[in-house]
């Protein structure tokens, strides 16, 4: 009877789960065993510790909690099964993200999809138990939710289909759902919905954090979930998640992984994902751990770096950017443009042939020719000399990596499609060719690299990459002379950045 549990359950069926999708990925039993260590373990021998996992998928968050008090309350509750039921009514909830993960997750946890039937392995007075669903509705407030921002056109569906309106977050009053405090919440929240296109272009909004925010406003004792790395540097409705986090002395530790691959195997999330541990009693700098693929660094620090607004990923990363930042020189952002530069949108097309009133026109699909009476922002700008380069770009999540794409040198005259910022505007053909020498070095990429945690990369990825004068051109060795480098922090950019060469293709 000793091992009832562990024949009970069956890790390898939830490690072969496949996911749902890309923003609700179920978590291997692997990492949720990783995130458990990072809790006091004596939580798991006390028998007044409550647990809830606000967005139950398969059960595993509750299934390996309950694994451990099966061990750790063996003292205090030696009966087998009085055991079960102490922790199975006691001290494990949860809310399911759907119907169907709602009967997954009972299936895991009780080992019956209804608690109330013969075949729990506890058994509750009604088919929930402690990991309930309710189907409730968006708050719509004009065309969004008032709760979690949905798009009422994409969400304001029949009855019979899912809404997407996750019961922990679309209420002001979460300590009601249970009607108790818990002392940990923990779990794998979904990561965003579809919008369905909007005016800024975005086909995604980020959800994830709301979970956190949610949790937190229940005052645990204890918080540990496993999320997006995006918010890091912020973006779409998390600047002010990123700088709530950044402060809270309370965040013990973080276990970043640059490629998601290495938490969730076959799944690949843009900019990698991380686990955290927010513990109320802790007010002291982070451990922060990077991942990449089989090696890791760790380092006790804040996650609030004085002169960046940002949470700098990479350990290593560190020292270099106090070293530049000692000299205090201007930022290289103030050269690049904002999106869709001369107001042209991606999906703003030219033409093959050159016609009368048409400029040279760079796109995603080459180089063509388009009307100047289409130009409806920086007017000033087209007779100037500038650089190209993609707002978006991030073939793949290992290292050595490119990091953004190759630069275009833009001749006077030339525009582009919202495919490309704009950097610029320079006085020469010359100092032009110098700023492009200097974009495709590893340090310049390296610095971006410091910002830059998923395909996008706006305006802000280059806030930390420092101005150099454009009267020469600029090389690695020159740069890193520059700033005193040390070899050893030489070879961690050499590492990273891989060497880009002009011509031919701009792709990785």
């Amino acid at each position: 009877m000793s091992d009832f549990y562990s024949n009970a359950y069956n890790p390898d069926v939830l490690s072969c789960l496949a996911n749902l999708s890309n923003d609700e990925v179920f978590t291997p039993p692997e990492i949720v065993n990783k995130m458990l260590d990072m809790l006091p373990q004596e939580l798991f021998r006390s028998s007044s510790t409550t647990f809830l996992d606000p967005a139950c998928k398969s059960g595993v968050f509750l299934r390996e909690i309950a694994k451990r008090l099966l061990v750790g309350l063996e003292g205090e509750i030696p009966d087998l099964q009085q055991r079960i039921d102490h922790i199975f009514h006691k001290q494990l909830f949860g809310i399911a993200i759907t119907e169907l993960t709602s009967l997954l997750s009972r299936r895991s946890v009780y080992c019956s999809k209804y608690p109330n039937s013969v075949y729990s392995i506890t058994r509750f007075d009604d088919p929930e138990g402690n990991v309930r669903f309710k189907r409730i509705q968006h708050h719509w407030r004009g065309r969004k939710c008032a709760f979690c921002g949905a798009s009422r056109d994409e969400y304001d569906r029949d009855v019979a289909l899912e809404s997407h309106a996750y019961e922990f977050i679309h209420t002001n009053t979460p300590e009601e759902i249970f009607g108790m405090k818990f002392d940990v919440i923990i779990g794998n929240p979904p990561y965003q919905f579809n919008t369905a296109g909007d005016e800024n272009g975005a086909q995604a909004q980020p959800i994830y954090h709301r979970f956190v925010e949610q949790a937190l406003a229940l005052q645990p004792r204890h918080l540990a979930m496993i999320i997006p790395s995006r918010w890091l540097a912020g973006g779409w409705g998390l600047d002010d998640f990123r700088n709530k986090m950044r402060s809270d002395t309370r965040i013990k530790e973080i276990h970043d992984f640059f490629d998601s691959n290495d938490c969730f195997p076959g799944v690949e999330i843009k900019g990698g994902v991380l686990y955290f541990h927010w513990d109320s009693g802790h007010n002291a700098p982070c451990m922060f751990v990077s991942h990449t693929k089989d090696e890791s660094t760790s380092a006790l620090r804040m996650l609030a770096e004085n002169g960046c607004d940002e949470i700098i990923r990479f350990n290593e990363m560190i020292p270099i950017f106090h070293k530049i930042r000692a000299l205090k020189e201007k930022s290289f952002a103030t050269l690049v443009s904002g999106r869709s530069p001369f107001g042209l949108n991606t999906n703003h097309h030219g033409t093959a042939e050159k016609t009368s009133g048409s400029v040279p026109y760079y796109e995603r699909i080459g180089y063509t020719y388009i009307s100047k009476e289409r130009i409806t922002r920086n007017q000033q700008l087209v007779g100037s000399y500038k650089i190209y380069i993609s707002k978006a770009y991030g073939a793949n999540n290992s290292f050595p990596h490119q990091i953004i794409n190759k630069p275009i040198f833009g001749d006077a005259g030339t525009i582009c499609s919202g495919t490309y910022l704009l950097v610029g505007p320079f006085s020469s053909k010359i100092e032009t060719q110098n700023a492009v020498s200097y974009m495709t070095t590893r340090f310049f990429r390296f610095m971006v690299a410091m910002l830059k945690v998923s395909q996008d990369a706006s305006y802000k990825v280059y806030k930390l990459v420092p101005m150099q004068d454009f009267t020469e051109p600029w090389s690695d060795e020159k740069l890193y002379a520059k700033y005193g480098l040390t070899q050893e922090e030489i070879a961690f950019i050499e590492s990273m950045i891989r060497p880009m060469e002009l011509g031919g293709s701009s792709d990785e």
